[in-house]
């Protein structure tokens, strides 16, 4: 369950992307920050989503934004995901689920009324001083990006 809340400091990570280098957040200090977390690497979900993210990718640069992926895939998955979609952004492999449970978003599950552990879906967006700024607990896939941009105008 995601206990983090709009206002905490965003929690610090270390991880690896699809290309073996090393990301953390101290690398986005001063930077605004897009950091979502997703199951699975070319489920439906997961690529809409990323794929809308991608599209809109200039837009949120241009407003200042950098994006980071996070899922539980190895990095071979996350290279391919990135690979097949173009994807222009890192993709953390967090195959430990540190990342994901320092975040809350590695949590029982329920589907066809079988439980188990997975991801919550969930974005962050973390201003330049560390700050979650905004929290999406149910993002709007098709249109991500838009949400984003639109809320983080107010």
């Amino acid at each position: 369950m995601v206990t983090l809340k709009e206002g905490d400091k965003a929690p610090a990570f270390k991880g690896k992307d699809q290309d073996g280098n090393k990301i953390s957040l101290s690398d986005y200090k001063s930077k605004k920050l897009v950091l979502y977390f997703y199951p699975e690497a070319d489920s439906p979900t997961c690529t809409i989503e990323s794929c809308n993210l991608r599209d809109n990718y200039g837009q949120l640069k241009k407003k200042g934004f950098e994006v980071v992926g996070v899922s539980p895939d190895d990095e071979r998955s996350q290279k391919k995901f990135e690979t097949k979609y173009k994807l222009p952004f890192p993709l953390i492999a967090d195959t430990t689920h540190d990342i994901l449970e320092k975040y809350g978003v590695w949590d029982q599950k329920k589907l066809f009324g079988r439980e188990y552990m997975g991801v919550l879906r969930t974005t962050f967006v973390i201003d330049e001083k560390g700050t979650i700024r905004k929290i999406f607990t149910r993002p709007k896939n098709k249109a991500h990006a838009e949400e984003i941009l639109a809320a983080m105008k107010k």
